[in-house]
């Protein structure tokens, strides 16, 4: 029944953007780009002619990418090439609700494994984690849950001690700069901006994201906003939705930028390597693949690699710059540079497994399919639909009473892999049949909600190597999860979980008779439910990513840095890396938004550097 409906509307959409150049409830031109004539924009096609030689060539049009083909195409004199391994996603991705479907369906996603890890993905399918990345035009924008979070002032001066440039104070302008805030209340703040090109507005959220914030307040914590110099507390969702629509970087940055004949756009089209002189060490080019030929463009200028935390350093290996003992073993030749690449990973990891039973009914599981919630999304931008996947609030807290959080806890105002029977959330996550109808298939007809901590700031380190020196071999993914010698990551988790109990048994919860899920996870029945142990158990059988991945081609100016505080490689002309893989520490935020702000200063640092600002 869901995937048929979802079919279905897939079918309405795309009929009503070919039959209108723009629907009358929209507010203007630019609102109506998904909907109009422009809505195949991006479909270049190979009638596109590439000419031999551009200033700048950017590969990868994610949360970065596409700012900076954005802001560099501003300058009229400058050529620039935007290469894009995938195309753009259908109109049924700009349905937030749909969130789940397209890291499953469709050929938006790099289908990217985590390698085995004992004691860890202990319920996923052959204990493999999935890594979702975007291949799409928009990167994984097309895939994420459009939850827009910077982070916390004091870890941006952290980072910037090391970078100079790269304090609060220097990325703050970065952020307003993008921004064009519709919250309902904060945008007179002054941490808000409007006018900007991302569109940021709060989503639908039910009666439960009152009772999740009123029950933080019990517990002696306030309601904020998270982006305002107050990260720590509880709040509605902010997302990067445009009349509640999905707004990926490339509709947010490229559509504006899409008349300047100056500005080229290559699909469908795989970069294998950089082109570096061995003698120089000077970037002038790419070598890619495109239906099935290999050709190179050259770059006057400088090649910039925002392919993403784990194409950039598999690029970079594969170019020749990285471990030398590891391109040596693979048989690459030359290597141009010794850099410690893919050496270090963090990332966010969560636990799926929180899950809430309430006896008064809440309104998402009935909203999903009545005419009324497509009607409202569809000719007014508001409802259900909405929602981010079922995201509705979250809090930041910490578990040692410090002024920086170590968690984040996530609502789920639909529950968990329950809502859609395991149709798209179960492959998603690649839970495994069995565990699946044994926890989640019982409560389908009930009326669950779930609370997912999110674990920010992890001692484990992981890493990333090249499987062969093949550029069609997906690189090795390391995770590493929860293996820090005093198991502070596992403790801190489990701490989350004890506050997820108050939260639920306070006064605020009590006229919905919330209580945990307590039947025991298969695979932990042997352990006491509700204790330590059996937590770690769960922990260790439904813990998984949220995908924000970092720090693979680290910024810094120390032995475990790849690139400078200007995103230039060490020891290489011409070339730098914009992305979420240089930054170099965990972020209190999930990862597009302060990706999109180093695109932003990516782009002022190449204007200041050639002579325009």
């Amino acid at each position: 029944m869901l995937l048929y409906l979802l079919v279905s509307i897939s079918i309405l959409l795309t009929r009503t953007s070919q039959a209108a150049s723009c629907l009358s409830f929209l507010e203007s031109d630019n609102n109506c780009l998904h909907l109009g004539e422009n809505s195949t924009i991006f479909g270049y096609g190979s009638s596109l002619e590439i000419d031999n030689q551009y200033d700048f060539i950017i590969i990868g049009s994610g949360s970065a990418g596409s700012v900076i083909a954005s802001r560099l195409s501003e300058i009229p004199e400058w050529n620039i090439l935007l290469i894009e391994y995938g195309e753009k996603p259908t109109v049924l991705n700009e349905i937030p609700i749909t969130a789940p479907i397209y890291q499953v369906a469709g050929d938006y996603n790099w289908n990217y494994l985590m390698e085995k890890q004992d004691n860890f993905c202990l319920a996923m399918e052959d204990q493999l984690c999935a890594w979702p990345r975007g291949k799409a035009l928009g990167g994984s924008t097309v895939l994420n849950y459009m939850i827009y979070t910077r982070g916390h002032a004091d870890e941006y001066n952290k980072w910037g001690v090391e970078s100079p440039g790269w304090s609060y104070k220097d990325v703050l302008p970065y952020f307003l700069k993008s921004e064009n805030c519709r919250l309902e209340t904060e945008c007179s703040d002054p941490y808000h901006a409007s006018g900007g090109l991302l569109s940021v507005e709060h989503p639908y959220h039910s009666e439960l994201t009152d009772r999740f914030i009123a029950a933080g307040k019990e517990l002696g914590f306030e309601e904020v906003d998270y982006n305002s110099h107050q990260i720590m507390g509880f709040s509605k969702i902010q997302a990067t939705h445009k009349l509640g629509r999905r707004q990926s970087s490339a509709t947010a940055f490229l559509n504006s930028a899409l008349k300047r004949e100056n500005l080229k756009i290559l699909e469908n089209t795989k970069v294998t390597k950089v082109l570096i002189d061995p003698t120089t060490k000077t970037a002038y080019g790419v070598e890619m693949m495109r239906n099935g030929q290999t050709f190179s463009v050259n770059a006057s200028k400088e090649v910039i690699l925002s392919a993403g935390v784990l194409n950039s350093p598999q690029l970079l290996m594969l170019s020749g710059i990285g471990p030398r003992d590891h391109l040596s073993e693979l048989g690459i030749r030359p290597i141009i540079e010794d850099l410690p690449v893919g050496q270090k990973l963090y990332d966010h990891i969560a636990f799926a497994g929180m899950l809430f039973l309430i006896n008064k009914q809440i309104e998402p599981r009935s909203l999903f399919y009545h005419p009324s919630s497509l009607l409202d999304w569809l000719f007014r931008g508001k409802g259900f639909w909405t929602s981010l996947g079922g995201i509705e609030a979250l809090a930041y807290l910490s578990t040692k009473n410090e002024t920086v959080p170590d968690i984040e806890l996530l609502l789920n105002g639909i529950g968990s892999l329950q809502f859609d029977r395991g149709i798209f959330s179960r492959p998603e996550l690649r839970i495994t049949h069995k565990l699946y109808n044994e926890y989640f298939k019982p409560i389908e007809n009930q009326d669950v909600f779930s609370i997912m901590p999110m674990l920010l700031h992890p001692r484990s380190v992981g890493s990333l190597k090249l499987r062969s020196k093949n550029p069609d071999d997906p690189p090795l993914c390391y995770g590493n999860y929860l293996t820090d010698v005093n198991k502070e990551d596992l403790g801190v988790l489990i701490k989350s979980i004890r506050i997820m109990e108050k939260l639920v048994d306070s006064e605020s919860f009590k006229e919905l008779e919330a209580r945990v899920y307590d039947k025991g996870l298969p695979g932990c029945e042997h352990f006491v439910f509700d204790s330590d142990s059996y937590w770690e158990c769960a922990i260790r059988h439904l813990g998984v990513t949220l995908h924000h991945q970092i720090s693979t081609c680290k910024m810094g100016n120390g032995t475990d840095a790849v690139v400078d505080n200007e995103l230039k490689v060490k020891g290489v002309k011409n070339l730098r890396v914009a992305d979420t893989s240089v930054i170099p520490m965990t972020l209190s935020a999930h990862t597009s938004a302060p990706t999109m702000m180093i695109g932003e200063k990516a782009a002022d640092i190449l204007k200041n550097q050639y002579g325009i600002i």
